[in-house]
């Protein structure tokens, strides 16, 4: 179990992508803090994790959007009182409510999806720093969208929160230059059946598309030992390859 002993904190664990990212990696004996505003969500995630016979994860139930600087703080101090460290984090949390032209867009619906898809990121990473600095190899993982990372109409401020991230994530890996101990990439999951993806293609064909669970050699590289010294890039799970 090559994760053993690493500890993980994902976003938006109790979505499609960060359940499966979550379930693939306690699979690898990753001791995971799952992070969602949902508790059923976390608390089925955490159930199959159990199932599977992978270590009891720590459900911790926080609103991204809602949540303030000194809230951040706290759950950076919780972590440190129990881990004393950190080994990974995957940002997996994304707000999306439908593709709107600019002309239309609210601007308390821009505001959120800001909050939660780059706000939030940026305010967590910042705060979780410290505890990742503090281990021997860490990784960061962004998760952008190959739909819209290139500026797609009607993408709204869904597509600008995503092409941001990926501009955080490559000033974040400059930062942290190669052969430090702190790895940063962006994951580009594709066509991949979740919550999200239904959103935004309402009619598709869901049979056509891959399940969450294509991504989880990928999730365990990104987070395991074959990706020390890799960093500053952009993976995308429809073509990786080992």
């Amino acid at each position: 179990m090559p994760l053993t002993s690493q500890v993980i904190l994902i976003t938006g664990a109790g979505g499609g992508l960060g359940g499966s990212a979550a379930l693939a990696l306690a699979k690898q004996g990753a001791e995971l803090i799952l992070l969602d505003k949902s508790i059923p969500k976390l608390e089925k995630v955490y159930d199959a994790i159990v199932e599977a016979g992978g270590p009891e994860p720590v459900m911790y139930p926080f609103d991204l959007a809602g949540a303030n600087e000194a809230q951040y703080q706290d759950m950076a101090d919780a972590i440190q009182q129990r881990y004393g460290a950190l080994q990974g984090l995957l940002h997996s949390a994304a707000e999306f409510n439908a593709y709107t032209p600019i002309t239309l867009h609210g601007t308390k619906e821009w505001g959120h999806t800001l909050n939660v898809n780059l706000n939030a990121a940026f305010l967590l990473t910042r705060m979780l720093l410290p505890l990742l600095q503090k281990s021997v190899q860490a990784s960061i993982v962004f998760t952008s969208d190959s739909a819209v990372r290139r500026g797609q109409a009607y993408s709204g401020a869904y597509g600008v929160s995503k092409i941001a991230l990926e501009a955080l994530a490559r000033i974040l890996a400059a930062e942290f230059e190669a052969g430090q101990k702190i790895r940063v990439n962006t994951l580009v999951p594709g066509p991949v059946d979740s919550p999200i993806r239904k959103k935004a293609y309402p009619g598709e064909d869901k049979s056509r598309l891959r399940e969450p669970n294509c991504m989880d050699a990928l999730y365990c590289h990104l987070f395991g030992a074959t990706s020390i010294g890799v960093t500053g890039q952009v993976f995308d799970a429809q073509t990786f390859t080992f």
